[in-house]
């Protein structure tokens, strides 16, 4: 069996694992009588376990028509937490006496285990996030020696916080390539073209690195805006005027992830960790990380003209 299959394979199976612990929210949500959106929240949660577990063999025109409808219960607000299960404050302090900085392990496993999947084995980038990720919960279960159950009682709470952001990620990647395909980047070069004059490499920079970041803030993907930005601002404006392709290229792609820092679309950067730190405004960590933004943009600007030139 070559190296490929059994990457789809895994990557299958991590897919439907996904989906299975959709569908165990979508039941928690059920038997909840007191959810005040029961019905919305677990069709929801049921539909995306479905796509998850599903997706590959179901028709495009169906994945489309059930995420247009976790879209529409999401607008109509029919989409909210429920009750969870919390451990008492008194098992929380008794934890972190026992387990001390210990806690931490699983994380630095997640990443490790990633980084030596991905570098040292051909099964892909998705897959070694799979494989970490399963590691670092057998260890969490030894480091904690928390009963298996908890497992599932701790994705669900986190499922249910994170909320219908959950599946941002995938649809912004989608996003990229409908914008592209549809050529957006060709329509955004001719309104641009209309009031900047050529040939001035500081503006084209300028111009460049803010669309970057500002496309970013509405695509919530650095990694979709490029193909955009750079096929409509980059190779027109600034590459165009001699610039050292490489060096532009990696710099209009950080320059986005400035434009990460302020959007809630970035929902797993932005809105994931403002969930799971309960933080009083849900916009907290993005009103943290403004002015650094900026002033990193501001950065971008003044090294790509001064290293890509």
């Amino acid at each position: 069996m070559s190296i490929k299959i059994i990457s789809k394979i895994l990557l299958e199976i991590f897919c439907i694992l996904s989906g299975v612990m959709m569908i165990v929210t979508a039941y928690y949500v059920s038997i909840d009588k007191k959810h005040p959106t029961r019905i919305g929240t677990t069709a929801f949660w049921a539909l995306l376990g479905i796509v998850f577990m599903g997706g590959t063999y179901m028709p495009n025109e169906l994945t489309g028509g059930l995420i247009l409808i976790m879209g529409i219960l999401t607008a109509l607000k029919q989409v909210n937490i429920g009750k969870l299960l919390e451990p008492t404050e008194e098992f929380k302090e008794n934890q972190s006496k026992k387990i001390g900085s210990k806690i931490f392990v699983p994380s630095v496993i997640l990443a490790v285990a990633a980084f030596v999947v991905a570098q040292y084995t051909k099964l892909g980038g998705e897959v070694a996030i799979g494989i970490s990720a399963l590691v670092a919960i057998i260890f969490t279960i030894i480091i904690t020696k928390s009963p298996l159950k908890n497992v599932i009682v701790d994705g669900d709470r986190m499922m249910q916080q994170v909320g219908p952001s959950n599946i941002l990620p995938q649809l912004l990647a989608a996003l990229g390539t409908v914008f592209t395909t549809a050529g957006v980047g060709q329509v955004i070069s001719q309104g641009i073209s209309t009031v900047m004059p050529k040939g001035n490499i500081l503006l084209g920079v300028i111009v460049y690195c803010i669309s970057m970041a500002i496309f970013t803030i509405i695509m919530g993907n650095a990694f979709a805006a490029f193909a955009v930005i750079t096929a409509g601002v980059g190779i027109p404006f600034v590459f165009s005027q001699g610039a050292n392709p490489a060096i532009a290229s990696a710099l209009a792609l950080t320059a986005g992830y400035c434009g990460t820092l302020m959007t809630p679309m970035a929902a797993n950067f932005n809105v994931v960790p403002a969930a799971l730190l309960e933080t009083k405004s849900k916009n907290r960590i993005i009103i943290t990380q403004l002015p650094v933004a900026i002033l990193l943009l501001i950065i971008h600007i003044i090294l790509m003209y001064k290293l890509a030139f």
